[in-house]
């Protein structure tokens, strides 16, 4: 099995352009099944992917179940190897998908949480030392929340990235796509400010035009690009001090895109701006609105019950 996880995970880096988190993240899965596999079933310390049978893999779900793992995770981990056998099948190194038959596991619905905009421009200047970190987390927090960015696009930003003069940013996508996008001046600004006093960095303005090498905007200590990992531990730290408790870098997206649905912003261009293959996904907004919508109401107002079987009796003559 190892040869043809190596073969998938080639695959997906040269033809699908997947990124780097997403192999690291099939890898993850695909290993941790393979794992369970020679653990319960020890004859199979050799595996051969064409013996597994879809019980196998049943069984393998039960397992995590039991581990109390989130039904999302077994939902990702299940689609991880779907995709595997696919890949399998196409190359015809098995015959059938053991996975294909199993039903994913039923997922919680539940609303992602969004920051009301009070709260949004509070965190925006909770980084409030002179310092050169805060400099670089107000820029950052600044950036996420004024483009929708994904967070590992956030990382992949390079200083010729920037386009301030045109009020735009380069990004890097999910499968190395990339789009153009709108930044504010705000957001602008706190980049500019961040440069300027940032060590060992070309603090040029951003309208300069040069070719170099490659050179990220955010950046750690020691002068590398900030990892994803560290971005979500700063945007924890800061927001850990809003009422609602600490919130992921996603937040962030979530928050862009609601307010602008609020703000009038139809949805096409919020799926452009996203990012999104399918105004479906989007969609999504609409309902997260609306929802919140409701909640506000049902919190606020003292007769705001939701109906149930409420009758109304319509043209009733005095």
């Amino acid at each position: 099995m190892d040869d043809a996880i190596r073969a998938f995970m080639t695959f997906l880096e040269l033809e699908r352009h997947a990124s780097h988190e997403t192999v690291r993240s099939y890898t993850s899965d695909l290993r941790q099944f393979q794992t369970f596999m020679t653990t319960e079933y020890p004859a199979a310390h050799a595996l051969d992917p064409a013996t597994v049978q879809t019980e196998s893999i049943r069984a393998y779900l039960h397992w995590l179940d039991h581990k109390r793992e989130k039904s999302t995770s077994m939902a990702r981990k299940l689609a991880s190897l779907r995709s595997f056998y696919r890949y399998l099948q196409r190359e015809g190194m098995v015959g059938l998908n053991p996975a294909e038959a199993i039903r994913t596991p039923k997922q919680p619905k539940y609303l992602p949480r969004v920051l009301t905009k009070g709260d949004a421009a509070a965190l925006m200047e909770f980084p409030a030392d002179q310092t050169g970190g805060a400099f670089r987390d107000r820029a950052l927090l600044e950036t996420l929340y004024s483009t929708g960015a994904r967070v590992s696009e956030l990382v992949g930003i390079n200083f010729e990235d920037v386009r301030a003069s045109e009020g735009l940013v380069h990004l890097r996508g999910k499968g190395r796509k990339e789009r153009i996008v709108p930044i504010g001046e705000v957001a602008l600004r706190t980049i500019q400010a961040y440069l300027a006093q940032r060590p060992l960095v070309d603090s040029r303005d951003l309208t300069t035009k040069t070719k170099r090498l490659p050179s990220p905007v955010f950046r750690n200590s020691r002068g590398g690009r900030l990892t994803t990992r560290s971005v979500a531990r700063i945007v924890a730290r800061y927001s850990k001090r809003l009422a609602g408790g600490s919130v992921s870098p996603h937040t962030l997206r979530h928050s862009f895109a609601t307010h602008l649905l609020d703000e009038g912003a139809d949805l096409r261009s919020i799926q452009e701006m996203l990012g999104h293959v399918s105004l479906s996904t989007t969609q999504k907004y609409t309902h997260l609105a609306t929802d919140q919508l409701l909640a506000v109401y049902d919190k606020s107002h003292p007769r705001a019950g939701r109906p149930t079987n409420v009758r109304v009796v319509k043209d009733v003559k005095p």
